[in-house]
């Protein structure tokens, strides 16, 4: 018994060894750091995110790891993100003459706003610049591209920087208090992405992120300087608080992505070009719905088992495949056999998926440990 714990432990970690080499070059930028603090926040991150590459890898789960670094990521951005914010500009407020000047960092989340209206206009309707600046719009379509070609929907659960929120508190509850969410609502975020696609367009404005997205409570918003800005700032502290706080934790499903999030919808549709899936072995599955049960963002039903996949809004979590008892879910490449090796195929999409999600992530936990270090020893989280 002890033998075989060993093996499986050198297995893992000489599976692991590539994975450390490379998020060791991309937290480091493959420069030596000197300064106490920064090292040892290099250090931390390059430990938590290969233990749990490792864990993955030993434990053949993918989701339970997974949501832990998913969740860190979230609130490591948000510690990153204001407080770069506040040292840029002295607050998370944005200012009327800054969103004329178009100093609004990018957010994917806008991106179905925005690609109808360039079709027609050939304009970017968001007040934001192209290139050299943070969260620059020609970076943020660039990644977006990147991992929509290699994930599809699987960004909404190993790249989104904001999707952790939800995530980690559909975790709080060993038992869900709200079971059953009618069919009809699972076409709710559909049609949240016309609504907003159609009226973006219309109005040459991204009106998800000025009327809708809960996210601008742990994020900037634009400065209340009148009684539409205060209505609006009511609105996405409300939305924040429902969408991500209580209905997650009352349902233990992430309501915002599966439900909510226009990003979330149309990004379904690049599963269809994405090489990986969810496969359902037919003959392994005993209709115990428990996949149905688990999944976040509602995409296992009656329908998907007896087609042999998950739904388009699949976002790749792992969730329904570790809680699967007789293992009939597992990752699959397009084109391949399903009797290939479920290892092998978990590995191909692990590796990739990963690797963006730690290199979306690592920065951002870097920053926060110096930043949270900081707040112990100066008392503040900026650093000037």
């Amino acid at each position: 018994m002890q033998h075989a714990a060993t093996m499986t432990n050198l297995r893992a970690a000489v599976t692991s060894l590539p994975m450390m080499l490379m998020t060791f070059v991309m937290l480091s930028g493959g420069k030596l750091v000197r300064d106490p603090v920064h090292l040892f926040a290099l250090v931390a991150t390059f430990c938590f995110l290969n233990t749990l590459f490792f864990l993955m890898v030993k434990t053949g789960r993918t989701d339970r790891w997974r949501a832990i670094l998913f969740t860190v990521f979230a609130v490591a951005f948000v510690i990153s993100f204001i407080s770069h914010y506040v040292e840029a500009r002295g607050s998370m407020a944005l200012s009327e003459s800054e969103i004329l000047e178009c100093r609004t960092p990018f957010c994917h989340i806008v991106i179905p706003m925005t690609i109808i209206p360039l079709a027609l206009t050939r304009t970017i309707i968001f007040p934001g610049t192209m290139t050299g600046v943070y969260a620059a719009i020609a970076s943020m379509f660039i990644i977006w591209i990147g991992a929509s070609l290699s994930l599809g929907r699987g960004f909404c659960a190993w790249g989104c920087f904001l999707g952790g929120w939800d995530d980690g508190f559909s975790r709080i509850m060993k038992r869900p208090i709200i079971k059953n969410i009618g069919k009809k609502w699972h076409y709710l975020s559909f049609a949240v992405l016309l609504v907003v696609a159609l009226t973006s367009a219309a109005m040459l404005s991204p009106t998800y992120c000025e009327w809708l997205c809960p996210y601008k409570a742990v994020t900037e918003y634009v400065q209340v300087t009148s009684l539409t800005r205060l209505v609006q700032m009511i609105i996405f502290l409300t939305l924040f608080a429902g969408l991500v706080i209580v209905l997650p934790i009352f349902t233990k499903r992430r309501v915002q992505c599966g439900l909510f999030c226009p990003f979330g919808a149309f990004q379904s549709f690049t599963n269809k070009i994405s090489p990986f899936e969810v496969r359902v072995d037919k003959d392994l599955c005993v209709n115990c719905r428990k996949c149905i049960t688990v999944c976040p963002t509602f995409s296992m039903s009656e329908e998907s088992l007896d087609k042999g996949n998950a739904r388009m809004t699949c976002i790749k979590c792992g969730k329904c495949i570790d809680n699967c008892p007789k293992r009939a879910l597992s990752f699959h490449i397009r084109g391949t056999s399903p009797g290939d090796d479920r290892t092998a195929q978990r590995l191909l999409f692990l590796y990739p998926a990963f690797l963006f999600l730690s290199t979306m992530a690592g920065g951002n936990i870097q920053n926060a440990v110096v930043r949270i270090i900081g707040l112990f020893t100066t008392g503040s989280l900026l650093t000037h």
